[in-house]
């Protein structure tokens, strides 16, 4: 499974392979009913502690996105997409809220942050 880590980013370990694990379910990359790779080998892939991929698999199995079956592993639920998708929709909103209101206090215009959305985004047109 392709999760990548940043340690400079501020962000919890186990948050960003929570969060990217739960990209892939709404996103139908991890099916319903696939089996996840075990604590330890998600450990070992990643060369992070096996107690940081425990802590996101159970804050997974917590929001719904992953069933743990004992003795057998973890495996993706059926989610309702739709509701997935607004958490995420969600987040992107209070990113871009903090975004604007730093841009507002540093005199930066709304064209110059299309821009920089349209280069991130990959459409440098």
């Amino acid at each position: 499974m392709d999760i990548i880590i940043s340690n400079s980013n501020g962000v919890p370990i186990y948050e960003q392979i929570k969060e990217q694990i739960k990209v892939k379910i709404v996103s139908s990359e991890l099916k319903e009913n696939e089996l996840l790779p075990s604590i330890r080998t998600l450990a070992k892939d990643l060369r992070c502690s096996v107690i940081t991929t425990k802590n996101a698999y159970e804050d997974l199995v917590k929001e719904g996105y992953v069933k743990n079956v004992p003795s057998k592993g973890f495996y993706v639920t059926k989610i309702n997409k739709d509701v997935a998708l607004e958490e995420q929709m969600h987040k992107i909103e209070e990113l871009m809220d903090k975004a604007i209101t730093i841009a507002k206090l540093n005199n930066i215009k709304k064209k110059t942050l299309n821009e920089m959305l349209n280069i991130l985004y990959g459409e440098d047109e």
